[in-house]
């Protein structure tokens, strides 16, 4: 078999030639995917690691047998032909050509970078120690000079205390830049469309600075000269200011209604063209305000500067720009989730980990820092950590009340070196303080609902949906009707978005207003209440529920009373988040929401947990891996789910728009794009209620995809879906 004979595997989902037929020549497709991988670990100083790593991938394909699978392959259905492993072999050379650490390094990223990064060492034929124990079955020709390459060194010394982690987020750093590398090249040569979609019109990152200023200056021309506003100004000027600073980690403490998401955006921007950062990844974590958020970016810099990226965002089906940047996160703004971001971090699939080597040189904002969870929060910390010391990346922990997520000696693994980025955080807070508190201690549902009627305009904020549901109905028993409202979600987001604009027109007609909501509406929610009712909760809770009253100061002062509900609380994270919280009131009674009362609570919080801020002991599996270099990937993969049980999706057909959705999608071919037009139709449920109702026969699944409810008696216009009956003559509401 001749040298030109060879040729790549061109299609990462089954081997076929592009459209011409010919196959891409395999030395070609090594060469530029090594020098792709090399451009971009250069990032993080890596480009010669990147570099072997791509030249070495697919070596096993100068195989006979891989080359007889080729020619095969255009006969043969996939499932029919017999796959031949071509990834060992390149990692087995890289090993045996370094078997004390640099080979290692590359074994993982090599033979992984179809299938995944292996478990070191398992019970698993999949685990990196058998695939290099194998012998392969198969006839080589790989020309040795393939492998006369230079040892490549560390970017970076290595640090005695966390090496084993370095190790392990350098490995899969690396395998981000081959896995890319790899799939653009094959893109390139099987779909050069795609790769021209990817290259057209490429926003300048220096340009968004140009229309950011245009902004803030368009803004307070625009703005009304109030005392908050003023104080607005103020955070935004010390963003500015800040932004001059040494790249690092940042903290920018702003209460409630300070206008951080603005002015965070503002220090991002303004850092990274001072820096040579190459984007900002702004990280949320409700998926409930991520959308309002990268609008306004979108209006700000314009739409094909911003990529929002998250698990229920699905692109227009003609929008092939952001399909693709979705894929790698090539974009110089990205607005995700706390779950996409994290878990990409930890994860092990070439779809998952593509995006990685993205982030080095980068500015992330995380909003909301303190709804980080805490059984997972010391994995989260190291990754951060990781990020700004051999990355390049800076990080600003974003929050009206920041966690004690800081080193001190009673908690080492903290955040060192954070440096906050307003000039006064105790007198912003003296200076936003727009509300009182007042505590009430148990409050039956039936006291409660007297007390919120004696106020025409009132917020009340519960944990749970059942509670919210409960105190509507007693509400509505004893009021006007048509003065209630309720907010769960229980109710699709079109529903509850309909139902939010019409609470702020009430409001702002100065009618009547009383709400019912669970804590969906501390979320970024821009509303405005002079009255405020909280369940016990976390105090970073009470305090974003603060955040809903006086929010524009037009009031001398709000009221705000917390109270526990005659129910008791719910288990887990919110009965224990509340417990801490009471015992900080009763310390802090004049002041519960002061800097010095929310430091206490989360150092009381993260103390109570201990061996549960690991609770999953991702650390220490990467800790035992390191003593012989045999990192579990996989295994911590599985385990760093920062929700471990999803949600499962319930479609409600009520509107005559998602009727007809639901119908053409019946006998449609193509089913590209039907998820995100269901979207703003769907309620999530816990999978329990989930399978009640598919036994109940209460849903339907269309192509085998889309659970629609069939019963109308179970959505409720003001609460929403109701999974805790089934009515016995159900009407249809699909036909």
């Amino acid at each position: 078999m001749g040298k030109e004979e060879y040729y790549a595997h061109s299609d990462p989902s089954g081997a076929r030639p592009d459209e011409g037929g010919r196959w891409q020549p395999l030395g070609e497709h090594l060469e530029q995917t090594a020098q792709l991988a090399r451009d971009f670990a250069e990032a993080f100083e890596a480009g010669e690691w990147g570099y072997l790593a791509g030249l070495w991938h697919d070596s096993g394909k100068f195989s006979e047998e891989f080359q007889r699978f080729l020619r095969e392959s255009c006969n043969a259905h996939i499932e029919q032909r017999s796959r031949v492993d071509h990834s060992t072999y390149g990692a087995q050379k890289a090993y045996q050509k370094w078997p004390q650490g640099e080979g290692k390094t590359l074994a993982y990223v090599i033979a992984g970078h179809h299938a995944g990064l292996p478990d070191g060492r398992s019970n698993e034929e999949s685990c990196l120690t058998r695939r290099i124990e194998r012998r392969l079955p198969y006839q080589f020709h790989c020309p040795e000079s393939l492998f006369e390459q230079k040892q490549p060194t560390l970017p970076f010394a290595l640090d005695r205390q966390r090496f084993c982690f370095e190790l392990v987020f350098f490995i899969r750093m690396l395998f981000s830049c081959l896995a890319d590398g790899d799939f653009l090249d094959t893109e390139k040569h099987i779909a050069p469309e795609k790769a021209g979609i990817r290259e057209k019109d490429k926003v300048e990152f220096n340009r968004l600075y140009e229309k950011l200023e245009s902004h803030l200056s368009t803004l307070q021309e625009q703005s009304a000269k109030t005392w908050v506003n003023a104080i607005r100004s103020g955070i935004l000027a010390n963003c500015l200011k800040a932004a001059e600073m040494g790249a690092g980690l940042f903290s920018l403490s702003v209460p409630t209604g300070g206008g951080k998401t603005l002015s965070s955006m503002a220090f991002g921007l303004t850092h990274a063209v001072r820096h040579g950062q190459r984007r900002i990844i702004y990280a949320i974590p409700y998926t409930s305000i991520i959308e309002q958020n990268a609008n306004v970016f979108r209006n700000i810099f314009g739409r094909e500067a911003v990529l929002e990226h998250h698990s229920n965002y699905e692109p227009a089906e003609e929008d092939y720009k952001t399909r693709l940047a979705g894929e790698n996160w090539d974009a110089p703004i990205v607005v995700t989730t706390n779950v996409q971001f994290f878990e990409s971090l930890y994860a092990c699939r070439s779809s998952r980990t593509r995006k990685l080597h993205n982030i080095a040189r980068s500015v992330i904002i995380l909003d909301e820092v303190q709804t980080l969870p805490s059984e997972l929060l010391l994995a989260c910390l190291e990754a951060i950590r990781e990020l700004v010391v051999h990355y390049h990346c800076s990080v600003v922990l974003c929050s009206a009340t920041q966690p004690a997520i800081q080193y001190r000696d009673d908690f080492q693994m903290g955040l060192s070196d954070v440096r906050e980025i307003t000039d006064d955080p105790e007198a912003l807070y003296r200076k936003l303080k727009r509300v009182r508190i007042q505590n009430l201690g148990l409050q039956t549902d039936e006291q409660l609902i007297q007390r919120l009627i004696q106020h025409p305009q009132v917020l009340c904020i519960v944990n749970t949906r059942k509670h919210a549901k409960k105190l509507f109905h007693g509400l509505v028993s004893e009021d006007n009707p048509d003065n209630a409202f309720h907010l769960s979600a229980s109710m699709y987001p079109l529903h509850r978005s309909r139902k939010l604009k019409a609470i702020k027109e009430t409001l702002q007609a100065k009618r009547p207003c009383r709400v019912v909501s669970t804590q969906l509406i501390e979320a970024g929610v821009d509303i405005d209440f002079p009255v405020v009712y909280r369940s016990i909760a976390g105090l970073d809770s009470i305090a974003q529920a603060a955040g809903r009253c006086n929010r524009e100061g037009l009031l001398e002062c709000g009221q705000v009373f917390v109270f526990e509900p005659e129910e008791g609380l719910p288990g887990g994270y919110l009965r224990h988040s509340a417990q801490t919280a009471q015992g900080v009131i009763r310390r802090h009674s004049e002041d519960m929401l002061s800097l010095e009362a929310i430091e206490e609570y989360f150092r009381e919080y993260y103390w109570q947990q201990g061996a549960e801020l690991d609770r999953e002991d991702i650390l220490g599996l990467v800790r035992e891996g390191g003593r012989r270099g045999d990192f579990p990937f996989r295994t911590i993969a599985e385990r760093f789910q920062m929700i471990p049980e999803e949600n499962k999706p319930v479609i409600i057909p009520r509107e005559k728009e998602v009727q007809e959705i639901i119908e053409q999608s019946r006998y449609a071919e193509s089913l590209r794009g039907v998820s995100r037009k269901l979207q703003p139709y769907t309620v999530q449920i816990n999978p329990y209620h989930w399978s009640r109702l598919l036994e109940a026969g209460s849903l339907e699944i269309i192509q085998g995809m889309f659970p629609v409810l069939r019963d109308i008696h179970l959505y409720d216009e003001n609460t929403g879906l109701c999974c805790e009956y089934r009515n016995p003559e159900p009407e249809s509401l699909i036909g």
